[in-house]
């Protein structure tokens, strides 16, 4: 839940937000970069309401329904602090996917382990084009955004070569 905190208090932060905009800053600007997936945004929501981290308003526009506008509140920005702090130094040992497949590598024959590995290096290539055509999509042209997308970028890169080396291996 601390990612969620985390993610929620801060599109908050640079102001009030109703839920649809909340879940389309998601969706369209963050899951290219962080990938969480939120199935509802407003349980979280509501316990961050509970907790007095955020507090919900009653907004209307025009003829339009009502709408709740979340803020953030002195006890939320005080928590964002932490967090976000708290969020720099913390580091846990990469898990990848892979790993577990290379543990047992030995009981796989080396012709289906080149071509399963193959086939994963034309997928990281993918991803990697779709990394590299973000910038010309992305709406924002914020720059911490950049910082994320060239870190993305060198992970992908550097299991492109650690499988290359590997199946370099297996020849």
């Amino acid at each position: 839940m601390i990612e969620h905190e985390l993610l929620f208090l801060g599109l908050l932060k640079d102001g009030p937000k109703h839920g649809y905009e909340i879940k389309r800053l998601i969706e369209e600007e963050l899951f290219p970069f962080v990938g969480l997936k939120i199935k509802s945004i407003y349980y979280p929501l509501k316990k961050m309401e509970k907790l007095g981290l955020i507090k919900k308003d009653v907004g209307r526009e025009g003829r339009w329904p009502e709408k709740y506008v979340y803020s953030l509140t002195a006890k939320g920005e005080k928590i964002f602090d932490h967090l976000i702090t708290e969020s720099f130094l913390s580091i846990e040992r990469p898990y990848f996917n892979i790993d577990l497949s290379l543990y047992f590598l030995p009981y796989v024959e080396k012709k289906i382990a080149r071509r399963q590995l193959r086939g994963r290096i034309l997928f990281l290539r993918r991803i990697r084009r779709e990394l590299q055509s973000i910038p010309k999509t992305m709406k924002t042209s914020q720059k911490h955004m950049n910082v994320i997308l060239d870190h993305d970028l060198d992970l992908v890169e550097a299991e492109i070569r650690s499988i290359g080396r590997l199946m370099e291996t297996l020849l």
